[in-house]
């Protein structure tokens, strides 16, 4: 891992991003909380673009934690086969709505904490429904996040909840889910984990990994 950038350089960072991905946003389709929290399970380790294509019939159908405990998870799994380490996420997910039918009245928890109590939901699965569900400040270390902040010097750890609060004390908390959302949105597209695009990247007089000579 490199040096960290000082505050001034990572909001010179971010706004940066801002100019070159004004429209970062959640990849994963969903129109209400409990969609977004299925989904998001569905996610770890599977493409969102994979994802999108199995919840695009699977929540026309169901719609409520009811609705899928009505499945046996198996039931689940053939539906979401697709899907990367499907037969665990479908025991997840059925196990996670019936919490949700017999703790939570069926509705997504607010709270980080409490998502977290949550079959298949991890702190990274949580913050990304306390964001993007609940308009609460938060930064989602997923893959991307964890590569592209420590590779630029936003942060400089080995792991991502060292990760997680590099960003929260360099970034802005106002800015905390929009930085999560470009610096994946920059992941995906300039600064990927094989062959980064950095003769492509605006931010190479910031970035260590490019100062070392791409190491």
């Amino acid at each position: 891992m490199g040096k960290k950038l000082k505050k001034k350089e990572a909001k010179e960072v971010i706004d940066i991003l801002l100019d070159i991905f004004p429209d970062a946003k959640a990849e994963l389709n969903f129109t209400n909380p409990f969609e977004l929290l299925i989904a998001t399970i569905m996610s770890a380790q599977t493409t969102d673009v994979q994802v999108n294509k199995v919840t695009t019939e699977l929540f026309k159908e169901f719609k409520t934690p009811e609705d899928y405990l009505k499945l046996s998870a198996e039931q689940l799994g053939e539906k979401i086969k697709t899907i990367g380490f499907y037969n665990n996420k479908s025991r997840n997910i059925i196990a996670t709505c019936r919490l949700l039918v017999e703790k939570y009245n069926s509705k997504v928890p607010e709270d980080r904490d409490e998502l977290m109590t949550l079959p298949g939901v991890g702190r990274k699965t949580a913050n990304v429904v306390v964001s993007n569900a609940f308009n609460t400040p938060a930064i989602a270390v997923d893959t991307h996040v964890f590569r592209v902040s420590n590779r630029i010097g936003l942060a400089n750890s080995d792991n991502v909840d060292d990760t997680e609060k590099d960003l929260m004390g360099i970034i802005d908390k106002e800015m905390w889910s929009k930085a999560h959302h470009l610096l994946i949105f920059h992941g995906r597209r300039i600064c990927k984990a094989r062959r980064p695009l950095c003769e492509e990247c605006p931010l190479t007089e910031y970035c260590y990994y490019y100062k070392k000579g791409g190491k």
